[in-house]
Order: C-alpha cells, then structure tokens, then sequence
C-alpha cells in the first residue's frame, strides 16, 4: 500500500484526483491533503508519504520550493501540472513523472505502477537532486539528466553525451570520455528530450550532438565524422539540411 499526500491548492482538482485514486488505484490511501507549499510541507513532515501528487503552481509557490524546503525526502513525486513546457522539461531530465490536467485514468495508474517500481530503488531521490538542481542552474550550465540502465542510476551532464544510437527500443549512449549506456528508451523519445540542446537527428537510426561534429564527408551519399572518429550515415532527404546546420557551426 502506497500512503500519500495531494498538494493541490485547487480544491476541484483535488476531489478529481481522490475520486479517481480510490477508483482505479486501490493500492494507494490518501494520508492527507494540503492547497499550498505551507501546508504541503506540514502534511508531508507529519505523514512522512511514500508518494506525493504534487501541482507545480501554487499561489504562495512552485512545487519546485516545496521540494527545496523539505528536511527528508524519502518519497516519490508524480507531479500534476497544466502544460508548462519548462517545467515538463526539467521534469524529464530528472526521470520523474508529471500528469497533466485533466487527468486520465490510464495514465494515473501508469504513473503510480511506476511509483510502485520506484520503492526499491535510490531513483526518485537521485531524480529530485537532478531536478532541483537544474532548476537553480545558470542559463549558461549545461543541464543534468537522468539516465537508468539495468544495472544503475546515472546522472551525466548533457554536454558530455556526444551521440545517441537506436538499438530497436533501446538507445546506446556514447560520451565524450568513450564510455556507452544503453538506456531503455526510444531514440525517438530521446530526440524529444534533447531538443533545444545542440541535438540533430541526420538519420534514422542516429542523434548526434553538433558540438562534437568534425566534418561532413560528400562520398558514399554522406556522412559525418565525428570528434572521436565515428563515422554517422546522413539520410537522402536529410542530407540537405544537415549540410546547411553544419555550414552554420
């Protein structure tokens, strides 16, 4: 049994979530509720959780200062949000999971079977560490994202991830100091996650970081050579493109 606690200030949403908690999660009882970072901080110091719901934007405070504000944080957080594309970033990076409103039934239990998984394991903690501290980075810092294998949790810096390559529905992730990880994501999944952060995907298979790109060979219908020699193939109809992103560098 999961004990948890809704911070929610809107009073409406947090009845929607209770009634659909005791509806298709049986596994979870509701410890208490609060409508603010305050009483939020109150509830989870008195109750100590195993999952907390918590709603990013509250009137005294983001979701985000209740985290920083918290003494011991032993529990795992499913964030409820309305489409906030900065804050559902960060919240990828960390490996935690959001809901976003309104919420869905599947997507509830999906996110608690997670929540579930997570008890035996360090991630949800190593995930908010990364969280909070990529929210408080300089615009200027490369970010922290997290990365789980079989065997371990890894926090890397994303400007050291040099290319990503697709193994079915896995992703190989290749670093600047040679090591790989593979990860159990799509590299489709991974190209979303990495938008924004000097990522192109020039073929299907590959998502290379342009930082690290060395030269663009013309034989064999293309190719890029990257910095640690690795040689990635250029699709037909991305070709075009991809020469006139590597003409800008």
């Amino acid at each position: 049994m999961l004990r948890a606690v809704i911070v929610e200030d809107e009073k409406k949403s947090r009845e929607t979530l209770i009634g659909l908690l005791n509806l298709y999660c049986k596994n979870v009882k509701i410890v208490a509720e609060a409508d603010s970072v305050r009483t939020g901080i109150d509830a989870i110091e008195q109750h100590d959780p195993d999952l907390l719901f918590l709603d990013i934007q509250m009137p005294d405070g983001s979701g985000f200062r209740l985290l920083e504000s918290v003494r011991k944080i032993n529990f795992d957080v499913i964030f409820t949000t309305a489409y906030d594309q900065f804050a559902i970033k960060a919240i990828k990076f960390s490996a935690l999971d959001y809901l976003l409103k309104p919420i869905f039934p599947d997507d509830l239990v999906e996110a608690v079977k997670k929540a579930e998984q997570k008890r035996e394991t360090t991630m949800s903690k190593e995930g908010i560490e990364v969280l909070l501290e990529n929210i408080r980075r300089p615009e200027t810092d490369s970010p922290k994202i997290v990365l789980s294998t079989s065997e371990k949790i890894n926090v890397v810096k994303v400007k050291d991830i040099l290319r990503c390559e697709s193994d079915n529905y896995y992703t190989m992730y290749y670093f600047t100091d040679g090591k790989k990880l593979l990860v159990s994501k799509t590299l489709k999944e991974n190209e979303e996650l990495l938008s924004g952060y000097n990522f192109i995907r020039p073929h299907k298979s590959h998502l290379v970081n342009t930082i690290y790109i060395k030269s663009f060979n013309k034989q064999d219908g293309g190719y890029i050579v990257m910095t640690d020699g690795s040689s990635i193939p250029v699709s037909r109809r991305k070709k075009e493109k991809i020469i006139e992103i590597i003409n800008n560098l």
